[in-house]
């Protein structure tokens, strides 16, 4: 059988790279064994990368506590920190790029604006700093699940963060950052070029010519969109784990097995 990723002598491979809330897991849950078993299965046939928007330690929650070993690649906060065959690649730190003034301007007004904000419960951890991005929540991270849902039907409804970010856009211009909203309570701030294309440097510098992208938040201002449009990627949109699963199988696995070898056609 001839592997979908292709021989190993770099002319042709395939990697396949996955968001993490809504494609492998639901958001802020962790994995399910069928899924953990579905990608190590996948391994077989295509490389498999991980790009997440959490810290590592989030990503580890939910797929795994050995995750960085278990994947030929794993992206945490974008690929701002990189891991190779469970081996750091790179560290990115927004506290250098931006310096500590600007830093403290963005955040001094961003928990203003939200001691102002009048929504019906606020928790705790309106502010997040991960090494190259700010995590914001105007409800708080510390909300239980149930008040996670509520908050997200409330958003959606009222556009609580996208107006939040429109806010921030105009106020901080000239920092040239930019505002991802993913999840259902949150969005994140991190510089231009900082998403979710970031970790793609790192494949394509390992000669992956077919790189595919998986992942749900796929719309414009969704944390998967730049990479989803990346020219430099197959960008597919999934709707859940179970779906992520089916258009994988769809197009690495049944097509592989599909394939006779000389060998076994002479049987």
């Amino acid at each position: 059988m001839v592997a979908a990723g292709g021989a190993e002598n770099g002319l042709h491979r395939t990697i396949a790279l996955f968001d993490v809330d809504g494609t492998l897991t639901v958001p802020r849950k962790t994995a399910d064994k069928s899924t953990l078993d579905f990608l190590q299965e996948l391994r077989k046939y295509v490389r498999v990368g991980i790009v997440g928007g959490s810290d590592q330690a989030k990503i580890c929650e939910q797929l795994g506590a050995n995750a960085p070993l278990e994947y030929d690649y794993l992206f945490s906060e974008n690929g701002l920190v990189a891991y190779k065959d469970g081996k750091v690649l790179a560290i990115q730190s927004l506290k250098k790029h931006l310096g500590e003034d600007k830093l403290k301007e963005l955040i001094n007004f961003v928990l203003h604006y939200i001691a102002d904000l009048d929504i019906p419960i606020k928790r705790g951890t309106f502010v997040e700093f991960r090494n190259g991005m700010l995590n914001v929540s105007p409800i708080g991270r510390n909300c239980s699940q149930e008040e996670r849902d509520e908050f997200e039907r409330f958003d959606l409804k009222t556009g609580i963060r996208k107006k939040f970010v429109g806010i921030l856009r105009e106020k901080f211009a000239h920092l040239n950052l930019v505002y991802s909203i993913g999840g259902q309570i949150s969005f994140d701030i991190f510089p231009q070029g900082w998403d979710k294309t970031y970790c793609l440097q790192f494949v394509e510098a390992d000669g992956y010519n077919d790189i595919h992208f998986f992942g749900d938040k796929t719309f414009e201002g969704g944390n998967d969109y730049e990479i989803f449009m990346s020219p430099k990627t197959k960008g597919h949109s999934v709707t859940s784990p179970k779906d992520t699963q089916h258009q994988c199988t769809a197009l690495f696995i049944k097509p592989a097995e599909q394939i006779i070898t000389p060998a076994a056609a002479d049987e």
